[in-house]
């Protein structure tokens, strides 16, 4: 999966991210409380490297924090910053491969990197790339937040779909629903897996589909943390949705000093 590939992928997915949640405003407020809580200072400047279309980086910005919004899809971010305008926040997005941050050292109390957007990267030396830019970036004791799938329990598994979930009200209500579903065709390696993500979306009583392809790698999470700690993180620790309310399981860790 080329860079190419996945900026594709979430440009066409951009101005229907929204549906892939039944209540996209209420994810919103419950990841940024959720991510909010384990920042754990008032006001740190943020950096949201995969923000897709805002939906933690709003949240984040809704709890006061100075938030920057990059991702590899253009039309993602600028979506972003337009929600982020349409609530009256700040939010500072831009274009940008977490691999190659467009920013100074230092320059940010948190990094954030949730939304299983890390496992688009295919092989250790592009993760290792990531995680070294999102140190760079970060302060001395600077907080680390990336969120992936729950791969462990994946990789044992092995599901080859995802159930579906609703966006919307019944039509018996006087709404329309939009209903999303994903494919999963692991490779031979039994560690990646390409996707195909369905959304069904009401058509004049018919159903039109949109189908939108990309590829992930299914990191475990001691894997993950070593490669955190090789990075020059410290105290890599997995947090579970049970304890912090966030919908994945979230890899917390502090820049060395």
């Amino acid at each position: 999966m080329t860079e190419a590939s996945v900026a594709h992928f979430y440009d066409e997915l951009a101005d229907d991210y929204h549906l892939i949640y039944s209540d996209w405003d209420a994810s919103i407020r419950r990841q940024g409380d959720a991510l909010d809580a384990l920042i754990g200072q008032d006001r740190a400047a943020v950096l949201d490297c995969s923000c897709g279309i805002g939906t933690q980086a709003i949240g984040l910005a809704l709890r006061g924090h100075l938030v920057t919004g990059t991702d590899i899809s253009p039309r993602a971010a600028a979506r972003a910053a337009r929600e982020a305008a349409r609530r009256s926040l700040s939010l500072r997005t831009a274009a940008a491969d977490m691999r190659r941050l467009p920013f100074a050292d230092g320059q940010f109390d948190t990094v954030v990197c949730a939304d299983n957007s890390l496992p688009h990267l295919l092989t250790e030396q592009d993760v290792n790339a990531a995680l070294a830019e999102m140190r760079r970036v970060l302060r001395p004791g600077g907080r680390l937040l990336i969120s992936t799938r729950p791969y462990d329990d994946l990789l044992r598994d092995r599901p080859s779909s995802t159930p579906p979930q609703v966006h919307g009200v019944a039509e018996a209500e006087g709404g329309e629903r939009t209903v999303t579903f994903q494919l999963w065709h692991w490779h031979d390696d039994g560690e990646r897996y390409d996707l195909e993500h369905f959304q069904l979306l009401p058509a004049g009583g018919e159903w039109r589909v949109r189908v939108r392809r990309t590829t992930y790698w299914a990191l475990g999470a001691d894997r993950l943390a070593g490669l955190a700690a090789e990075a020059g993180f410290v105290d890599p620790q997995w947090r579970m949705p049970r304890e912090t309310g966030f919908f994945q399981p979230l890899l917390v860790a502090r820049a060395g000093e």
